[in-house]
């Protein structure tokens, strides 16, 4: 045997040559799909609001301004004590502010309070005539109240069957959770907070706890009523699937705090006055020149 054949056989049979694997395989095998970080899905509002300021801008700027010129500036004045506007707001829910306004003045007659007497400052957002100076309701003596007595005392404000034991099951879960019924303690959380607080309670949404919240407190938030809903959509401010619910949320991601008030009360009002479901006053409306219902390519 020669020299070179024993170095050979004590080294052992020969090994293959090791083939380098594509970078992208061995990426792929060594993150399985369980490990793999998922892409977060972009959040749709912002997503919207950044296509609205690309495809329309100035459009939040020139419907704000437009409607200022119009209905004027507003300046945040409180209202009425936060559950006197509560019960008030859930008293006008699919129904006219005037007959609301009737009902809770039944209330105080029927149930009254040794309480000092509020004023109603309604504002132009309001669709009554607003009520008289007087003290609200004793909330124990409507909690309490038989509810066949209830339901009569508030017919004149609508839907009475319905809203006579959501009145009772609201002031009931307040008193139980507080100790009483004032809602005053929602001024020391983030609108946001007071918001979810008072949406946890069975039967009021983000319209009714935002409405309490902005005219009580004068919190930055949005109201989106069928008024401002419909504005919203004719004019484009919001998508076209966009329920009411989801609006209030595109507005707070397309408004400035302190533009929320106002932009609500303006808002309100052009859908009462000129914005109306059937007819609208297209001569004489401020928004018709970005007006997606007035021109579907308005800019």
């Amino acid at each position: 045997m020669t020299e070179a054949a024993s170095v050979a056989e004590a080294a052992g049979p020969a090994r293959k040559p090791r083939v380098k694997e594509p970078a992208t395989k061995r990426s792929a095998m060594k993150r399985s799909p369980a490990t793999r970080k998922k892409r977060r899905a972009p959040d749709p509002i912002k997503a919207w609001v950044k296509r609205l300021e690309r495809t329309r801008p100035n459009l939040v700027r020139d419907t704000l301004d437009g409607l200022a010129a119009r209905y004027g500036h507003h300046a945040w004045e409180r209202r009425l004590d936060p559950t006197s506007e509560l019960i008030l707001t859930i008293l006008t829910q699919n129904s006219a502010d005037t007959n609301a306004e009737k009902a809770f003045e039944a209330l105080r007659a029927t149930y009254p309070s040794d309480r000092p007497a509020e004023r109603h400052i309604p504002g132009p957002g309001w669709g009554g005539e607003g009520l008289s100076d007087g003290a609200p309701p004793d909330w124990n003596a409507v909690e309490a109240a038989p509810i066949q007595e209830l339901v009569d005392v508030i017919r004149p404000g609508g839907l009475a069957n319905q809203k006579a034991p959501r009145l009772q099951a609201t002031l009931r879960t307040i008193r139980e959770a507080r100790g009483d019924h004032s809602l005053e303690f929602l001024a020391d959380m983030s609108p946001l907070e007071a918001r979810a607080w008072l949406t946890a309670i069975d039967g009021i949404g983000k319209k009714t706890a935002s409405v309490l919240l902005a005219f009580s407190f004068g919190m930055p938030l949005m109201a989106v009523d069928r008024h401002v809903e419909r504005v919203s959509h004719r004019v484009g401010l919001i998508p076209p699937k966009a329920t009411a619910d989801e609006a209030h949320d595109y507005y707070l991601a397309m408004l400035a705090p302190n533009e929320m008030y106002e932009a609500h009360v303006n808002l309100i009002r052009h859908g009462r006055v000129i914005c109306h479901a059937r007819n609208p006053e297209h001569e004489i409306c401020p928004l018709r020149a970005r007006c997606r219902f007035v021109d579907p390519k308005a800019p």
